[in-house]
């Protein structure tokens, strides 16, 4: 496994030269061959087990842990950075570059009086759980192994250690660019941004201002992954500015969950108190996350700060517009009509109303609706308490689809083709996380595997499918830290 890294090009303040903490007795419980091999690696390497627990280098490696600053929850932190995780460097392939990044391998400069080290159970949750992504079509980091250390770390109680090795297009962050704006380094502040530009949008270097084009590009970028986390029901739980990419990858696996029954106040964060995250608030947090990023460039924008402040605003602006449109016309998909028109935006509307007074279940309510088409309605029906209002919209639904759609059979197929059978459902992740707390970690393969095909309906998998009970459902979750 040969690496590059060209962060180590920037100055010596955006980062900090460290090699990762050996462990003792590391071993391989997941391994992501597919990833594997699209990134060039070999997958036969006998030496991967030491790079992914950190107990080998790789060659060409230079590893560091970056810095960064944050708003948390709205309240800005000066000083957070990478206090359990390591850049080893970056892989080049004919897609582009990608970060090589290891989670839980031991202290770094940043880590703040903790040990940085993970416990097991978060680098299962971001495995399962970002293979989900992916796997979803929803622009995220992703996991190429998973490795226990041997060890124990002290948390709440001593808990077994693990190591997850990250790939992303890169580790750059809001949080990043506050950093150096916040302590007014403007000169860091413009390398940071030609670097952004050069490692991910290098076609708009010949364009007449870089860094407005810049906030444009992250902010359609990000515009396109929330809208995309609405439409499958997931909740990030922690959309601070140091978790937020300029790359438009969801990054950062901590509190995060899928719904169960649909509600937009819905939180699970244990961290959240006030609710600032919830499911719905997320497209304005995006927003808001914007408005940090366009304050660092704002002096680049435009000399005149009026003209800039102008020009920025309007890029805010449109992010609204164009990511309201978005969630519109991906749910409208959800149901099989056209999300142009604002009568089918009333009929959705409706349908969400209804299923948040039954508190129906996400997942499984969009994938029954089409095989009510075919006659079927057992499944959808079992999702609702009260079903007159239903009744009557699925006729007012069922005349909307059919007058835009010739072919219904086809509709049933694209349909089960953008509604997911499966999601890594949050009490089927304890199950997994329990089961290899005791050194069994058959359940959590099984797991990684349903979430790679998650649109075709198996028999084997069918649990997979079903919505907790009462005594199951996970109300809380948890950061890994």
């Amino acid at each position: 496994m040969k690496l590059s890294n060209s962060y180590i090009g920037l100055p010596e303040e955006f980062y900090q030269l460290i090699k990762p903490s050996p462990v003792k007795n590391p071993s391989l419980i997941a391994f992501n061959e597919d990833l594997a091999i699209s990134l060039g690696l070999d997958a036969e390497n006998s030496s991967l087990l030491e790079y992914f627990s950190g107990n080998k280098v790789p060659r060409g490696s230079t590893p560091i842990a970056l810095n960064y600053a944050g708003h948390q929850f709205g309240n800005f932190v000066h000083q957070l950075g990478d206090g359990r995780a390591i850049l080893l460097g970056e892989v080049s392939t004919n897609s582009g570059s990608y970060d090589l990044q290891l989670k839980g391998s031991g202290q770094t400069m940043f880590s703040r009086q903790g040990d940085g080290r993970s416990a097991l159970g978060p680098v299962i949750r971001e495995y399962i759980l970002s293979e989900a992504m992916h796997h979803l079509g929803i622009p995220t980091s992703r996991a190429l192994a998973a490795v226990a250390t041997g060890e124990y770390v002290a948390r709440d109680s001593f808990e077994p250690g693990g190591i997850l090795t990250r790939v992303a297009k890169s580790h750059l962050r809001v949080g990043t660019f506050e950093y150096f704006a916040s302590r007014q380094q403007w000169e860091d502040v413009k390398l940071l941004a030609d670097f952004a530009i050069q490692r991910h949008f290098p076609e708009i270097r010949e364009s007449d201002n870089h860094y407005l084009e810049l906030l444009k590009k992250v902010a359609d970028k990000q515009s396109e992954l929330v809208s995309k986390w609405m439409s499958v029901g997931f909740i990030h739980g922690v959309m601070n500015t140091d978790n937020f990419t300029i790359s438009g990858e969801t990054i950062d696996y901590g509190p995060c969950a899928f719904l169960d029954e649909y509600d937009p106040g819905k939180v699970f964060s244990s961290i959240d108190q006030n609710g600032r995250y919830a499911f719905g608030n997320q497209p304005s947090i995006a927003s808001w996350n914007l408005a940090s990023l366009a304050g660092c460039l704002i002096a680049f924008i435009n000399k005149d700060s009026d003209k800039a402040n102008e020009l920025a605003t309007e890029v805010l602006d449109n992010f609204s517009v164009d990511t309201n449109q978005r969630i519109l016309d991906q749910m409208c998909r959800k149901i099989g009509i056209n999300g142009s028109k604002e009568e089918n935006h009333t009929l959705l509307r409706n349908f969400l109303k209804i299923m948040l007074k039954n508190q129906s279940d996400y997942t499984i309510t969009f994938r029954a609706l089409p095989q009510v088409l075919l006659g079927d309605s057992d499944d959808l029906f079992d999702q609702f308490k009260e079903r007159a209002e239903l009744h009557s919209w699925l006729e007012d639904w069922q005349q909307t689809v059919r007058a835009e759609n010739e072919d219904v059979n086809l509709l049933v197929n694209d349909l089960n083709e953008i509604n997911p059978a499966y999601i890594p459902r949050n009490h089927q992740i304890q199950d997994v996380i329990d089961l290899a707390y005791e050194n069994n970690f058959s359940k959590m393969l099984e797991m990684i595997e349903v979430v790679q095909d998650p649109f075709k309906e198996k028999d084997k998998y069918s649990s997979y499918m079903n919505a907790p009970t009462e005594d199951q459902k996970v109300k809380r979750t948890f950061c890994g830290t």
